[in-house]
């Protein structure tokens, strides 16, 4: 953008004129104006004192040369050296000069010659004094041109530096400036001016501000500008809108000030315009925020608020005091105080007091009594301290929980219902098992004395009539085989009964000595079968001793019973895991089972082998299933046909492992 000329009138305009036309004037001219710009306090005194010294005393050497000394003028020739020594060195050397020159005059030019005598005293003091006068007005009214030079010169030099900072402040000002006249027309804008509405300065100034103004913002302008005009005010600020050349809005924030003539005529008008399209932004931004946060607040049911901890009064932000229907947007601590529930009043006091301390965060559920109806509220605050740590505001959320609270009571009810009606159908199941505990039991032991009578009566039979048939004798066997099974079978739901009845005594059990016992004991019942074992020592568990001797006794029984047919029959008692838990593991390389078959595997009296491959009544592993679980342990099977089994048992509930 071409720069502006400054205006005829200012002081840069007219230093830089004089400036110019010095180049063009004749050199006695430009001589003048130097010896007018001369500066003697540049220069040292001494150098100064010494030129007038030898200006003195060369004038001195002319004067005698061209004119005998009995010729008059005798100061004249002196008098110019004073002039030249104050024009070079100011007033301190013009009248160094005149008094040096008064002594060669008196001295070399006046009778008797060469001597300081006088023929006639009387008119020589005149005459010196005279010339001393003189020379002091010259000498004075040198320096004080000279002076007045300088002042002139600093003043010029001033007003150029000011008049530049002014038209710089114009140009690359931050802002958009601009000069107009009352009619509208541009006298100057600036560059940034220019850029903010996408004009050249050219283009620009071929405008007015009406026809880049966004039209609902117009009459706003000129009115105020009319007000102006006509005195009311001096100035005026206001945001409006300009249309920018490529047709989109821009937020200005205008300041015009109206410079009057020295008769109080209106001259021209000063425009400040900064782009504020960006506060408009966020402001619209802010706005909108606030609207989705008071929609936010009214479907949560929450209220923000401020607390001024010097007047104790607690203030609504937003109108939120609408939301939880509240008496009014600010209240006094009292007033708070006496819509709380008095049960609450305490813990609201002693929670309130050590947030304000900074002790505990200020987090509390309580009630308040709205519309005659006590409602449930959350409340959370923070606090602004100043360096000392003293509070000064708090700020908070207000949060209208009756709802949650309402549901949390009938949760809590119904909990309770269902504990009693858990509780009643566990005594009732308890009871129904012990009786059926207690009837098993009672049916097993007096199967008893019957089977012992048909065995008894099965077996005299045999022992007196010897002289029974083959297949008579056999039907006897079979009775007898009979009734020895079912014998089996009764001890067999005795001892399972049993495992289920009596109270659980945890005492701590060494398995690894246990395991030993147990394994040499049925070692001792076949002592030709070779059986390898392994016990992992140190195995410890705290549990009923009776009830785990009988897990470790069906488990090993069964691994040394389902490993008979195994030439290296191996069996092991190791700490292992079971699905992450501390498990204990007895394995065996036996003749293993159908792991699809497993389902009945730890039911009563269920069987994967038959009875011509291995005897049993399939009531061992039922019986450890049962001791686990009453110990609150897990118990896992893994197998296969022909690679033997694995059984994994817990004796602790997973929780407190």
């Amino acid at each position: 953008m071409p720069h502006h000329p400054p205006p005829p009138d200012s002081l840069a305009g007219v230093d830089a004129w004089s400036e110019g036309s010095v180049r063009q004037r004749p050199w006695p001219v430009r001589l003048g104006r130097v010896l007018m710009q001369w500066r003697p306090d540049k220069h040292p005194l001494w150098l100064r004192l010494t030129v007038a010294l030898v200006l003195t005393l060369l004038a001195a050497w002319l004067r005698m040369a061209l004119a005998p000394a009995e010729s008059g003028g005798r100061f004249i020739t002196l008098s110019l050296a004073a002039a030249v020594s104050a024009l070079y060195g100011g007033f301190r050397a013009g009248m160094f000069s005149t008094v040096v020159g008064m002594l060669v005059i008196n001295y070399a030019l006046v009778k008797p010659y060469f001597s300081l005598a006088f023929d006639d005293p009387v008119e020589a003091f005149w005459l010196n004094l005279w010339h001393l006068i003189t020379q002091l007005v010259v000498v004075g009214a040198i320096a004080l041109m000279q002076r007045q030079n300088r002042a002139l010169r600093r003043a010029t030099e001033l007003a150029r530096r000011t008049g530049q900072r002014l038209n710089d402040t114009f140009e690359v000002s931050a802002v958009g400036m601009a000069h107009s006249h009352i009619d509208g027309r541009w006298i100057r804008v600036n560059r940034t001016y220019c850029q903010l509405i996408g004009y050249t300065e050219a283009e620009l100034l071929q405008t007015r501000f009406e026809d880049f103004t966004h039209p609902d913002d117009l009459a706003t302008d000129l009115e105020l500008l009319q007000r102006a005009l006509r005195g009311e005010i001096a100035h005026y600020s206001i945001e409006k809108r300009y249309i920018h050349r490529l047709g989109h809005v821009v937020w200005v924030q205008l300041t015009v000030a109206l410079v009057r003539q020295p008769d109080g005529a209106p001259d021209y008008l000063i425009a400040v315009v900064q782009d504020i399209s960006h506060i408009k932004s966020v402001e619209q931004a802010l706005r909108t925020t606030e609207r989705l946060l008071s929609q936010a607040q009214v479907l949560a049911g929450m209220a923000s608020w401020q607390a001024d901890m010097r007047t104790r009064r607690f203030l609504t932000l937003s109108g939120s005091h609408v939301v939880l229907d509240l008496p009014a947007a600010e209240l006094a601590a009292e007033e708070l105080r006496a819509i709380t529930h008095p049960d609450d009043l305490p813990m609201v006091d002693r929670t309130w007091a050590a947030a304000v301390k900074g002790l505990l965060p200020y987090n509390i559920e309580y009630r308040l009594r709205i519309r005659d109806e006590y409602r449930w509220f959350s409340v959370r605050a923070e606090f602004e301290r100043d360096a000392s740590g003293r509070a000064l505001r708090a700020l908070g959320v207000t949060l209208d929980i009756t709802g949650r609270k309402q549901a949390e009571l009938e949760i809590r009810q119904l909990n309770a219902t269902l504990e009693e009606r858990i509780r009643e159908r566990t005594q009732a199941l308890q009871a129904a098992y012990d009786e059926l505990e207690s009837y098993s039991y009672a049916v097993a032991h007096d199967l008893r004395s019957p089977l012992r009578i048909i065995n008894g009566f099965a077996s005299a039979v045999v022992e007196d009539e010897g002289g029974l048939s083959p297949s008579g004798r056999q039907h006897l066997d079979r009775i007898m085989l009979a009734s020895k099974k079912m014998g089996e079978l009764i001890d067999g739901l005795l001892k399972l009964s049993q495992v289920s009845r009596g109270e659980l005594v945890r005492q701590p059990v060494n398995l690894s000595d246990m395991a030993q016992r147990l394994l040499c004991e049925l070692s001792a019942t076949e002592p030709g079968r070779q059986v390898h074992w392994e016990v992992e020592p140190g195995l410890q568990a705290l549990a009923d001793p009776p009830l785990v001797e009988a897990v470790l006794q069906n488990l090993l029984h069964n691994a040394w019973k389902y490993s008979a047919r195994t030439p290296q029959a191996r069996i092991r008692v190791t700490l292992d895991s079971l699905d992450g838990v501390r498990a204990f593991c007895v394995a065996d390389n036996g003749a293993g089972f159908d792991m699809g078959r497993a389902a009945k595997l730890f039911q009563p009296f269920q069987r994967l082998h038959g009875p011509h491959e291995f005897v049993g009544l399939g009531i061992g592993l039922a019986t450890v299933r049962r001791i686990v679980v009453r110990h609150g342990g897990l118990l896992k099977a893994d197998s296969a046909p022909g690679q033997g089994a694995k059984f994994w048992f817990t004796l602790q509930p997973p929780l407190e492992r």
